[in-house]
């Protein structure tokens, strides 16, 4: 017998932690408000002193993203060998990079949008809040329990 505890299941990132991981990865998916509903997109982004930057073309995306309700942005990864998984959330406001020194900064940014088109519109997300957790990934058989006693249809 041990006295030793269990591991925590999750873990609380701190906010230097979050942007570490953060810099480790590309895509993440973007949450915005449009008119009467919530929408996700996919975006390729980079970390900038603080930021988020991503480039976009016209639509929903921008538009939405350039609103007035703030907005979030979500990453996660993990490592397959060890099985440690972790998700970010960054919350805050995004705006249009315009200034010409702005926009000059940025284009030394490693940003590679995935699909093709003209994405001639840098923003930069700044987070009022940034959390995240890192947890490990549950093997699938955690969830796949015998069936014997699960309800039945009468044709069974």
């Amino acid at each position: 017998m041990t006295s030793k505890p269990a591991p925590a299941v999750t873990t609380a990132l701190k906010p230097d932690e979050c942007w570490k991981l953060l810099r480790t990865v590309s895509v993440g998916r973007l949450a915005v408000w449009v008119m009467d509903h919530p929408d996700i997109f996919p975006i390729n982004f980079t970390t900038d002193h603080g930021t988020l930057v991503f480039r976009t073309g016209e639509g929903t995306k921008l538009a939405s993203a350039l609103g007035d309700t703030p907005v979030a942005m979500e990453a996660d990864g993990v490592d397959a060998n060890s099985g440690i998984a972790w998700s970010v959330v960054a919350k805050g406001s995004a705006t249009a990079i315009l200034a010409t020194d702005d926009v000059l900064g940025t284009i030394g940014l490693p940003l590679f949008p995935w699909e093709a088109g003209h994405k001639d519109h840098f923003i930069r997300i700044t987070p009022t809040s940034i959390t995240g957790r890192r947890f490990v990934v549950t093997e699938p058989s955690t969830w796949w329990g015998s069936l014997d006693s699960a309800p039945h249809t009468a044709s069974e």
